[in-house]
């Protein structure tokens, strides 16, 4: 699929007509023509063609001419030695913009994983910039997955699966459904392809042979519209996408014939009542079946996608689903955002009045640029939060005041209050869905009234939040509070021992600022006075040191070791090799148990065993309901541990061909040793793999958790305990 420069202007000169726009684009492709030459893709053809197919692309979604010219430019800054400037010289400020929006995204490197989430992280912030930056980098992957064939098997399988994991969501959010399947069906054909062509020949042959009765539907359906004067309309039919049609299969555990919309109608009429109308029609010729309508259109997706759907059983047995809807809401159907910004010859917008019109219109973009503009959360941090609960969210429910807000599956109202604001959720005390009280780990479902009931006095998020909670955006606003209090309290602590100190030895308090705290504790990475009380309150500086430097004192033989022992301190924290510290001694015998093992980042608490020190366990572990309470004793993992730990996970799934050797191909992928490895199949003829990876924190273990899903058939994946 591939299209000449010629087709290209075909296509755009149907809808714009200024002659000074048409000019500047046939300027825009003559000069990537001249920047390019000699230059070719793996394909081996000329590498003009790639940007002609990606304003091919835009020029489909009728996108205007600055759209257009920075798509035919889009690589010119970073493969060749044309500047910004000349850029901007001849197409203007906005052209620029946009090729230096798409220019910095196409020069990220992804030779790490920290690495990669931080170009993504800078992705989407350029999106909060111009939403049009991502338009034309979607527009470079879809043309980029149309020639992936001619790239080695290792850079296939990263592209493909970061268009599943970042570009194929964003298609999605924006509305862009066409482009959002064939990117989703082109990626499925890389990672998984006898899933693909399986799928994709029951498709073939389901189509050949539902082909009358699908004829006789539209037909049928036709007749009853005029029959009832119903004039204005169109019936046409339309097939799954294979990648949705896998992720039930897989996901949902259904197979293929239990899968009822693969086939379905679409009939566009020209106005919102007669929508209704045909559906009255259609329900009283078809049996509904139960529980499958839904109205779009009263209450449209976040991506401004509208249509009413149904399923019937025709007269023939067969299952079809049914969407109706306007003309206007097909073209946002299939363009999404783009249909808003279609070129329309004469309106002259800014950028910044478009951006606006486009956040009004998308409840999740205006997410987005809340979190963009206020996020304190690391590059990984950032992405998890935008693709799990933004990309990813496929829950909607409501404010008392019909606001919709969209949040992930299983969702409960703290996750509603802290996306509401911050302030909310950390006062939050109750809560009410459908005027009805809920504790608050319930379950929100689509169409639920959510009202929020806080308390200014209440103490605010628990840790037992972090167990409820399903959004990365609320786990990180309770660990936010959490950590303050923390540090409040050791400041506290820390303050008050100072003082304590000072006042028995008489010492001027007035000199305790922030001057003094760097001057004399600049070893100890102390940059202020709060930080000098907080050292203290976490025993890694003496009170007594402390004060004898505000008295400028000879040090004394007591303060002398103290200050060793400050020093003994400190080097145990950072480098004891555990990683681990106990509240209260300073050189414990540590070990991990190895019925839980857990991993920095755990929650973890620690055991006094007989004779063999003190044994760390996960929070969690089921044995610890079997320990002497007494014994129990407060443990937290040291802030720059650099060895790594075991841990076990236990992954259940189809016991299909070749899936032990995908299951550790991806875990090699993701740069996590494998220390032991166990397999076996149980009655029910699933896979049971347990694993003993080493990795360096609970990031480390999740980040590996999550690319398994990524494996075909694996049903479950979980921290295995023994």
């Amino acid at each position: 699929m591939s299209y000449t420069y010629s087709e290209f202007k075909a296509l755009y000169s149907k809808y714009i007509h200024n002659k000074n726009d048409l000019k500047l684009l046939e300027e825009a492709y003559q000069l990537a023509f001249l920047k390019h030459q000699g230059q070719f893709r793996k394909s081996k053809e000329p590498y003009i063609i790639h940007p002609v197919n990606v304003g091919y692309i835009l020029a489909s979604l009728q996108s205007g001419p600055n759209t257009l010219i920075a798509g035919l430019l889009h690589d010119v800054v970073e493969d060749t030695e044309t500047t910004l400037k000349e850029i901007e010289t001849i197409f203007g400020e906005e052209v620029a913009f946009l090729v230096d929006g798409v220019t910095k995204i196409s020069k990220l490197s992804f030779v790490s994983e920290n690495r990669e989430a931080e170009n993504q992280q800078k992705m989407l912030l350029a999106m909060s910039k111009d939403i049009r930056v991502v338009l034309i980098k979607i527009a470079d992957r879809l043309h980029n997955m149309r020639t992936i064939d001619y790239q080695p098997q290792e850079k296939r399988m990263q592209i493909a699966n970061e268009t599943l994991d970042i570009y194929a969501p964003l298609a999605h959010r924006l509305g862009l459904f066409l482009i959002k399947a064939e990117l989703e069906d082109r990626s499925l054909r890389v990672i998984n392809p006898p899933e693909f062509y399986k799928i994709r020949n029951l498709v073939e042959n389901k189509e050949y042979l539902h082909k009358d009765n699908l004829n006789e539907m539209v037909t049928t359906i036709g007749n009853y519209l005029k029959s009832n004067k119903i004039n204005k309309y169109d019936i046409s039919g339309r097939t799954k996408s294979i990648y949705s049609i896998y992720k039930k299969m897989v996901y949902q555990q259904r197979s293929f014939d239990d899968i009822y919309d693969i086939l379905a109608l679409r009939v566009i009429v020209d106005k919102i009542e007669t929508c209704y109308q045909v559906l009255g029609i259609i329900h009283a010729h078809f049996v509904p079946i139960p529980k499958r309508f839904k109205d779009y259109i009263a209450v449209p997706k976040p991506n401004l996608y509208q249509s009413l759907h149904t399923t019937v059983l025709s007269s023939k047995g067969s299952i079809y689903e049914i969407q109706i809807r306007t003309e206007e809401m097909d073209k946002i159907a299939e363009y999404g955002v783009a249909a808003h910004w279609a070129y329309k010859e004469g309106r002259h917008y800014s950028k910044e009045r478009e951006q606006f019109e486009i956040a009004q219109k998308l409840k999740w973009y205006q997410e987005l640029l809340k979190m963009s503009s206020d996020t304190d959360e690391s590059a990984s941090e950032f992405v998890e939060t935008v693709k799990e609960d933004i990309l990813s969210a496929n829950i909607y429910v409501f404010t008392p005041k019909g606001q919709v807000i969209e949040l992930s599956k299983n969702a409960t109202p703290i996750d509603f209050a802290y996306r509401i604001h911050s302030d909310v959720g950390d006062k939050t005390v109750g809560a009410l869905v459908n005027n009805k009280m809920v504790s608050l780990d319930y379950q929100l479902k689509t169409g639920d009234v959510v009202n929020i009931k806080t308390n200014k006095n209440s103490p605010g998020p628990n840790e037992n939040w972090l167990k409820i909670v399903q959004t990365n955006h609320a786990k990180h606003k309770i660990r936010n509070f959490l950590n303050k209090q923390n540090r409040d309290q050791l400041l506290l602590t820390g303050k008050q021992l100072v003082e304590k100190e000072a006042a028995a030895q008489k010492a001027d308090l007035t000199l305790l600022n922030d001057e003094f705290a760097i001057q004399h504790f600049s070893k100890n990475m102390v940059k202020s006075l709060d930080a000098l009380y907080i050292e203290v309150g976490k025993s890694l500086l003496s009170p007594k040191t402390v004060v004898a430097r505000m008295l400028g004192k000879e040090l004394d033989k007591e303060t002398l070791l103290q200050r060793q022992l400050d020093k003994a301190q400190r080097i145990l924290t950072t480098t004891h090799v555990s990683g681990i510290i106990v509240e209260g001694l300073s050189t414990p015998q540590i070990k991990i148990a190895n019925c839980c093992l857990p991993v920095p980042g755990d929650s973890i608490v620690g055991f006094v065993t007989r004779g063999s020190g003190i044994a760390v366990h996960h929070k969690d572990c089921p044995n610890l309901k079997n320990f002497d309470k007494e014994r129990i004793v407060d443990v937290f993992w040291a802030s720059n541990i650099e060895r790594k730990y075991p841990t076990r996970i236990r992954i259940i799934a189809n016991n299909r061909e070749n899936i032990l050797a995908d299951i550790i191909t991806m875990i090699n992928a993701s740069n996590v040793t494998i220390a032991e490895i166990n397999s076996l199949t149980n009655q029910k003829l699933e896979n049971i793999t347990t694993i003993k990876l080493i990795t360096k924190n609970i990031d480390d273990l999740e980040n590996v958790m999550l690319n398994l899903m990524k494996v075909a058939n694996i049903y479950t994946i979980e921290r295995k305990f023994v």
